[in-house]
């Protein structure tokens, strides 16, 4: 199991927000509830991240007015961070020349509401499976607090039909190289990780999964380890010292050295 960092950006600047607060519409940004900002620049985590030896880590690029500031992460760390917000055929090649490991797509191929299987084809072709990460983000209904997971879109705003269970992960393996699972309901919260989340991607995931979304303290990186078997990677944001958090990142790279000696 190996932690995964993290660069989320927000008008050009590292930020940690909760994602289920981002919308749409700059009117209503008011409503965006902030956990961190700073003026450090990406590269500067990029290469904090290289100097630790982490892989895998993202860059996620939320809305507009961040290119700039993911593409000087990207060259600080090349090939070593995967990059992902607006990712589709037109850019793909475009940011994987600039230095991305992989391309994480959500929006382009769950495409109304439904798994665009034209569109995923034609994305791989660019790519190769191998450089591809599904973000399969999801959340539950607000009317079936305990029903299934469904994969969201449009900044975690908009529900798919998709469910995420044995089948839809089995299905998707085939196109990709990766899983990214963001816990929209607790994503930012530091509340706590959604365990039966974490439970069905050890269970179901046949590829690389990531999970992201509500860890609250240094116990949950024990935590999804035993939870997913070992075979659930983990991202930690908000709840980190360098993002604002109470869990020094040097003790979770000891960690991490630790499970991957």
């Amino acid at each position: 199991m190996k932690f995964r960092p993290c660069i989320d950006l927000h008008s050009g600047q590292v930020k940690q927000i909760v994602g289920s607060t981002l919308k749409d519409t700059p009117a209503e940004e008011d409503d965006l509830a902030t956990n961190f900002e700073t003026d450090r620049p990406a590269a500067s985590f990029a290469e904090m991240y290289q100097k630790d030896a982490l892989t895998g880590g993202h860059v996620i690029m939320l809305g507009p007015g961040n290119n700039e500031a993911a593409r000087s992460a990207l060259a600080a760390y090349p090939n070593g961070l995967q990059i992902g917000g607006g990712i589709k055929t037109e850019n793909a090649k475009e940011w994987l020349d600039a230095g991305a490991s992989h391309v994480i797509v959500t929006s382009f191929v769950f495409h109304n509401g439904q798994i665009d299987m034209a569109r995923l084809k034609q994305l791989v072709k660019i790519t190769g499976k191998d450089r591809l990460v599904l973000d399969l983000s999801c959340r539950r209904t607000p009317d079936d607090p305990t029903g299934p997971y469904y994969v969201v879109t449009d900044r975690w705003q908009t529900y798919t039909d998709v469910v995420v269970n044995e089948s839809t992960l089995k299905l998707l393996s085939q196109y990709c190289d990766e899983f990214l699972v963001h816990g929209v309901e607790n994503e930012g919260k530091r509340c706590g990780i959604l365990e039966d989340l974490v439970i069905l991607l050890g269970d179901y995931s046949p590829i690389a999964v990531t999970y992201a979304g509500g860890v609250k303290d240094a116990s949950d990186l024990d935590r999804v380890k035993e939870l997913g078997k070992g075979k659930v990677d983990l991202t930690i944001g908000s709840a980190l010292d360098c993002f604002g958090g109470n869990i020094p990142y040097d003790d979770v790279i000891s960690w991490h050295k630790k499970e991957n000696e």
